[in-house]
C-alpha cells in the first residue's frame, strides 16, 4: 500500500493514468492512486462495477468470479479508475476466500480515500453448488444521499 505522502496531489503526479503500466502481480503490490474530488462540497454518490473480477480459491486453486459494486461518496479524494482496475486485475492470481476478498477491497479504498461513505457489493458465482454474497460498508449512509439498488439479482439456477 502507498504511503500516503507518496499519493498523488495533483493529475501530473499520477504514476499510472496516462502511462504505460504492467499488471500488478499481487493487491500488496498494486498503488492505488487518488485524486482531487472536483466538488468537495458536495454529497454524491460514484459507483464502480466490476462485472467479470475474478481470484483463485486458496485451497484448490481454481478460479472464482464475482460481480463487485462499490458505492462510496468522496470525501476530499476520488479514486483514480485505472489505478482501481489495475487493483482488481491483481486479484487474478491471488487466493484468498470470497469474505477475506470483498472487505478487503473495501477497506483497501477506505484507507486510500478516506470516503464520508462506502459500500461494497460482492455477489459471487457458486462454489461447490452454494452461491456467497459478501456485503460490507463503512460509515454511515449520509442523510438525503440516494442510494440506488446496486442492481444486481440474487443467485438463480435453472429453477
Amino acid at each position: 500500500m502507498a504511503d500516503k505522502a507518496d499519493t498523488p496531489r495533483s493529475k501530473e503526479e499520477l504514476t499510472q493514468l496516462g502511462h504505460k503500466t504492467s499488471i500488478p502481480k499481487s493487491p500488496e503490490e498494486a498503488r492505488l492512486e487518488r485524486v482531487p474530488n472536483p466538488h468537495p462540497d458536495t454529497q454524491y454518490l460514484a459507483r464502480f462495477t466490476c462485472p467479470e473480477f475474478t481470484c483463485l480459491c486458496p485451497v484448490t486453486g481454481q478460479p472464482d468470479f464475482a460481480h463487485l459494486v462499490i458505492d462510496y461518496v468522496p470525501a476530499e479524494w476520488l479514486v483514480e479508475s485505472k489505478s482501481l482496475k489495475l487493483y482488481m486485475f491483481s486479484f487474478r492470481n491471488h487466493g484468498a476466500f470470497h469474505e477475506e476478498t470483498t472487505v478487503s477491497i473495501g477497506k483497501r479504498i477506505v484507507d486510500e480515500i478516506a470516503p464520508a461513505y462506502l459500500r461494497i457489493g460482492g455477489y459471487w458465482y457458486p462454489r461447490g453448488g452454494i452461491p456467497i454474497d459478501v456485503f460490507w460498508q463503512h460509515g454511515e449512509v449520509p442523510e438525503g444521499l440516494w442510494l440506488p439498488d446496486q442492481g444486481v439479482a440474487p443467485y438463480r439456477g435453472r429453477g
